[in-house]
Order: structure tokens, then C-alpha cells, then sequence
């Protein structure tokens, strides 16, 4: 971590992936939903982000880019639905659960570089 400002990142399951239970995770809907971050207008404005923009944001364990939304978030924390991208950002202890902490995550969030955007995966489809 370096001494910009950091943010308190939550990680959950957000209501949008229970209606897309039967869509699967390799789906164009539910990539875009866990590489999206929320995050509070003032701090967007604070850190130079455009909503609809693309983050760095990076923790001890590692880093990874998202989309950024503007969303009812207090200042200082940010959301991600969880998925694949926020396990890269928690560390790899689950303390016996098989599950690693995805509350209250000490991470940096910096505007992306450009031309970086979110590692989005899609299944191949056969006809």
C-alpha cells in the first residue's frame, strides 16, 4: 500500500446477482455486475472518478480493475458485489470456514490507466 487515502471495501452478494441466479457466472450480466464497483459521489470527486469510469484498486493481497458506479455509499467505503475480482483483494486465510473475510478490506482506489479495463471472461458458445 502506498499513503494515498484508503477505503474500506465490503464485498457481498447484492440483490441484482439473486435475480440472475439461473443466468451463471460466466454470463455477460454477471461479469459486469462483479467487476463494478460502488462508490460515493464525493469521494469520486475527491480521487478524479468518472462514474461509468474504470478504477485501480489494489490492497495488500493485490489489485484489480473495475468499472465505477456512483451509489448510496457513506464516504471512506466502497461496494463490490463479490465475485472473482474481489477474491483477488482478500487474503487467502478463511480461518477453517473455506470462506476468507470480505468485510472491512483496507484498499487504494486511483483512476485507471487508460485503455485498462476489467478482465471480463465469457464461456465460448458452440452452435
Amino acid at each position: 500500500m502506498t499513503d494515498g487515502r484508503r477505503y474500506i471495501m465490503n464485498a457481498g452478494r447484492s440483490t441484482k446477482q439473486g435475480q440472475q441466479i439461473n443466468v451463471g457466472k460466466n454470463s455477460e450480466e454477471y461479469q459486469t455486475l462483479t467487476n463494478t464497483m460502488i462508490m460515493n459521489a464525493e469521494d469520486m470527486k475527491l480521487e478524479g472518478i468518472a462514474s461509468g469510469g474504470t478504477v485501480r484498486v489494489w490492497s495488500d493481497n493485490g489489485e484489480v480493475i473495475f468499472f465505477c458506479k456512483e451509489g448510496k455509499v457513506p464516504t471512506g467505503l466502497i461496494f463490490i458485489p463479490y465475485g472473482p475480482p474481489t477474491c483477488k483483494l482478500m487474503g487467502q486465510y478463511t480461518d477453517g470456514t473455506g470462506m476468507p473475510e470480505s468485510k472491512n478490506w483496507e484498499v487504494e482506489v486511483e483512476p485507471a490507466a487508460a485503455g485498462q479495463t476489467p478482465n471480463m471472461t465469457f464461456p465460448e458458445h458452440s452452435a
